[in-house]
């Protein structure tokens, strides 16, 4: 009988996969069956549950897995892989489990409807538009970095504990979800990751275990960056599947924060990605908009560029490109040059007149 049930789970895996491909072109039935049905109420019922925990259990989850994965390929070695139809299934039948927990516990949301769809706006824009947003930002930025540093060459200084950063993020979720019900965030499960370190020198600033459902964030990064990455992470538990999508949302959570320091950080984030874009269109023109920044918000961009170049590694660009092609796998085509959308989300979001500053 045991055996019976490891071969119809084996079996079931590639039923899986072309059963998932076929949904992949129906993102509309996903959207309002799982994303805006199912999904919720198994997000909701993990993060409650798991909320309460005041360490990350899908951290521990994810070493326990590694170190099965281990045990069984010493174990296969050992007996030099005698025995393959024992063996064979029950890693299918292992990774058919995996699979389906994976994807009903949040990863069909990457195949749900874009966000610009969801939101009625465009996903293309002029130049024009994106330099007239860019100013607005410029102006943003320098009226709260003024506000918030010692003169208008040195850097917003970020003097919150940890914890204090990850009770002010949620407020932000607080003002959206009058306008916004699907980003309405109930059940708390924001946790300091215990691979921050790995993380580190991984090149990532968090992540969400989509096992459990808990938003872990990377607590040795610059200060300056987690409310962008813990709003991130959140977007990413309330169905965002996205790394652009969860971005933007990053943005708008941020940017329409009650907290001055949190509207910085999020004008700043917002403002980088407008530059880059800038940048690859015209790139004598960056030299002009940040002329017009205070000195100090190059400042704090320059101690995040510096962090990273710190942890530096040759194993760094390994993961990235690890992580590049989960991305396109994950119905996001370009990978993690895919990131550039959040640009069309922010500039015709704002172009709206419901939605400027």
């Amino acid at each position: 009988m045991k055996r019976k049930s490891v071969l119809l789970l084996a079996i079931f895996l590639p039923v899986q996969i072309i059963g998932i491909n076929i949904l992949k072109g129906y993102p509309y039935f996903i959207e309002e069956y799982y994303s805006h049905g199912l999904y919720p109420l198994i997000s909701k019922i993990m993060r409650y549950s798991l909320g309460i925990v005041p360490f990350s259990l899908g951290d521990f989850l994810y070493a326990s897995l590694i170190i099965l994965l281990i045990a069984w390929i010493v174990r296969r070695i050992s007996q030099k892989f005698r025995n393959p139809k024992i063996w064979i299934p029950d890693a299918l039948a292992s990774l058919s489990v995996i699979y389906f927990c994976f994807h009903l516990f949040w990863g069909f949301n990457y195949y749900r409807l874009p966000l610009h769809k969801s939101l009625g706006i465009e996903n293309d824009y002029t130049t024009e538009k994106l330099i007239s947003l860019t100013e607005t930002l410029i102006s943003e930025s320098n009226k709260l970095h003024s506000e918030l540093a010692e003169n208008d060459s040195v850097k917003v200084h970020y003097d919150f504990t940890k914890k204090e950063l990850f009770d002010i993020t949620l407020k932000g979720y607080d003002h959206l979800q009058k306008d916004f019900p699907d980003f309405t965030y109930n059940g708390e499960a924001l946790k300091r990751s215990i691979y921050s370190l790995p993380l580190t020198y991984m090149g990532f600033n968090g992540y969400l275990n989509p096992l459990t459902n808990e938003a872990q964030v990377n607590t040795i990064i610059v200060p300056y960056k987690i409310p962008t990455t813990a709003s991130h992470e959140i977007g990413h538990q309330l169905g965002f599947a996205k790394e652009n999508e969860a971005n933007f949302i990053a943005c708008l959570a941020t940017m329409n924060h009650p907290d001055p320091y949190f509207r910085y950080s999020g004008f700043t984030f917002a403002l980088s990605y407008c530059l880059s874009e800038i940048y690859r269109r015209e790139p004598e023109k960056v030299k002009e908009m940040t002329a017009k920044m205070n000195p100090g918000i190059l400042e704090n961009y320059r101690e995040v560029e510096e962090f990273w170049l710190k942890h530096t590694n040759p194993f760094e660009p390994v993961f990235q490109a690890t992580y590049n092609r989960y991305l396109i796998v994950n119905n996001q085509a370009e990978g993690m040059k895919s990131y550039s959308y959040v640009v069309a989300l922010l500039v015709n979001y704002f172009d709206d007149s419901r939605n400027a500053f």
